[in-house]
């Protein structure tokens, strides 16, 4: 027979379209504003404390309509987003500080199919409301990092071999200024065993010797490439402490990250914590020196730095660093004899570098030093102009009672500092500062509108291609728009399943497939039309119209696909939410127009002896 698909091709494509609307149907019920309570210290709630909290958020009559305890948290539900916002100021005002209440949506899904893990498309944050925020991270301050840290490791290392020295920054490059030229050799032999890839040159010098280190370009690349990377990965750490449902933090060009956060409405919160590079260093006290004199003379002894604690004092502390924030494994609030503090533990590295400090330094006093980079504006030339600006305060000086490597406290913090101080810690510190280039914050309200003109014109543009096939191609046109509707439901269960959020371009990208989905029937239909003027029958029409078009429909589709998979390639943002949606529509396309349309014109028409057909 001609037109007539094997039992197991029909059931296939039958499982496909039940399995496809199973998970399509969590889209049909919509979502509730939300809170979302979870500890401030990222762990998850045990269900005794989950029901406490409930017992709390019960007496405060905050109006929820739903409360429940699921992974590790406690979620209310709301009517309106008023009720949502009047909500979650009560909730942190009742929980007090050790909780988080992030504002959320959660959807109205039965549980039923929760249990099975199903979803409904995540929103972008124009469909849902939020805060967007464009980073820039600052390449130059991340280079010089890099350097310093060489500055530091190279001093070390001839120290250590009791090489005299002088090492500095000089632009670019690491100037070492060798006392004895008798020490170059050695002095070299010793660089390259820290850095073999270092570009690592000799200069004359009136006495001693001089070599001048530099990054090559490979090292430049990798050094920058690393600092986006580990800032990407820190902001998302710090994002997660917050508590926001569904971020989106992503690298955007060379030297940008894209940071969403749906359901937030206070900017300034999120960017307190996002934009924050504080870190810390940890620093011997110059012993022996007076650090008023320092002050007053304006210098600091040799091997010494001159810093101000939080009351304006002196301090004088050693060049070299001890440790810095980025050998931080973890760290958390605490309180040590009834005052707050920090507890910090270390990597191998840093812990053994404590180690072997704490024991040389028994009875001497230790600094903590608070760094922080901040951008500040300046007129320069007429012309007000952004300027990068480091801060260091001395937060805490104890004296060094026992030998200690990889855990111990900072304290002489208040509350709110340790607290702070231990989520940015634990969540890392950045690798280079950032500056916040861009920010929009988008309302729920506006969000609303965008979803609703969104469907009204999905369903005009379903409404009136569905009328047209129906008009002009009659039965056929019929099954033509049952494979339409089908097209959406499996372009709706694969957004459903894969982890990428619906924008504003995406909608535009299911409109776009709505009017692409009948090309392929429309390329059917005029070849089996073609047929019949031809004088072939009724049947081998049908499987001619089918298969003679089939290559042509491959060709155009493919073609297509390419410029999605292009568009996804190099676009960034909303180009690529546009180029998911585009290539997934051409796909469930080509199997709802040539394989579960003909499978339908098979059950009508196949078989059956016909006089004409209805096309």
């Amino acid at each position: 027979m001609l037109n007539h698909y094997p039992p197991w091709k029909n059931i296939l494509i039958a499982v496909i379209m039940v399995v496809g609307v199973i998970v399509a149907l969590p889209n049909v019920f919509g979502e509730d504003p939300a809170l979302q309570i979870t500890l401030e210290k990222g762990g998850k709630i045990d269900e005794g404390s989950a029901e406490e909290i409930q017992r709390t958020i019960e007496s405060a009559a905050v109006g929820q309509s739903r409360l429940y305890f699921e992974k590790g948290r406690v979620v209310a539900t709301f009517p309106t987003v008023d009720g949502q916002l009047r909500g979650g100021d009560k909730l942190r005002e009742v929980l007090g500080k050790g909780y988080i209440v992030a504002l959320a949506l959660e959807p109205r899904t039965p549980r039923w199919l929760a249990a099975l893990g199903l979803k409904p498309v995540r929103l972008g944050l124009d469909l849902r409301g939020g805060v967007h925020f464009l980073f820039q991270v600052d390449m130059e301050a991340a280079l010089n990092q890099r350097l310093d840290r060489y500055a530091s490791d190279f001093s070390r290392i001839l120290r250590d071999n009791r090489i005299r020295r002088n090492v500095r920054l000089d632009g670019n490059t690491v100037r070492i200024e060798l006392a004895d030229a008798a020490d170059v050799d050695q002095a070299t032999k010793l660089i390259k065993e820290s850095d073999p890839n270092l570009d690592l040159r000799r200069e004359s010098a009136a006495e001693g010797a001089v070599l001048v280190a530099r990054m090559t370009e490979q090292q430049i690349r990798e050094r920058q490439n690393f600092a986006i990377e580990q800032n990407t990965v820190t902001l998302r750490n710090r994002v997660n402490e917050l508590g926001v449902s569904e971020p989106v933090v992503q690298r955007q060009g060379i030297d940008r990250i894209v940071v969403q956060l749906p359901g937030v409405q206070d900017p300034a919160q999120a960017e307190r914590v996002l934009g924050a590079t504080a870190t810390l260093e940890f620093r011997l006290v110059c012993d022996g020196e007076n650090p008023l004199d320092a002050q007053q003379k304006g210098r600091a002894p040799v091997g010494c730095e001159l810093y101000k604690d939080r009351g304006g004092a002196p301090v004088l502390l050693r060049r070299r660093t001890i440790i810095t924030g980025d050998q931080l494994v973890d760290a958390a609030q605490t309180f040590d004899q009834g005052m707050p503090a920090v507890s910090v533990r270390l990597d191998a590295k840093g812990g053994r570098e404590m180690l072997e400090t704490t024991k040389a330094n028994l009875k001497k006093p230790m600094a903590v030093v608070f760094v922080e980079q901040k951008r500040e504006q300046v007129e320069r030339d007429g012309q007000v102009i952004e300027v990068p600006r480091e801060t260091k305060e001395v937060i805490s000086v104890a004296t060094i009672q026992g030998v200690f490597s990889s855990q111990f406290q900072i304290t002489g913090l208040d509350v709110v500092e340790a607290r702070d101080l231990a989520l940015l810690l634990r969540a890392g510190s950045l690798a280079a500062p950032i500056y916040k280039v861009e920010e929009r914050t988008i309302g729920p309200s506006l969000g609303q509108d965008n979803i609703d003109k969104g469907v009204t014109a999905t369903v005009v543009g379903l409404l009136l291609v569905i009328s047209f096939m129906a008009i002009y191609y009659k039965a056929f046109g019929l099954v033509a728009d049952i494979g339409l509707i089908s097209n959406l439901v499996l372009l709706l269960a694969l957004l459903s399943l894969l982890p990428t959020a619906l924008s504003l371009p995406g909608i535009a990208g299911i409109v776009l497939t709505i009017g692409m989905a009948v090309d392929a029937n429309v390329l059917i239909y005029e070849r089996v039309r073609e047929e019949i003027r031809n004088g072939n029958s009724p049947q081998a029409s049908i499987h001619a119209g089918f298969e003679k078009a089939f290559g042509t429909i491959v060709d155009a589709n493919i073609t297509t696909l390419i410029a999605g998979l292009v568009l996804f390639a190099f676009g960034t943002g909303p180009i690529k939410g546009f180029a998911v949606v585009l290539c997934l529509g051409i796909l469930t396309t080509m199997f709802t127009a040539v394989m579960l349309s003909r499978s339908i014109i098979n059950a009508l028409f196949g078989g059956r002896r016909l006089e004409r057909l209805p096309v």
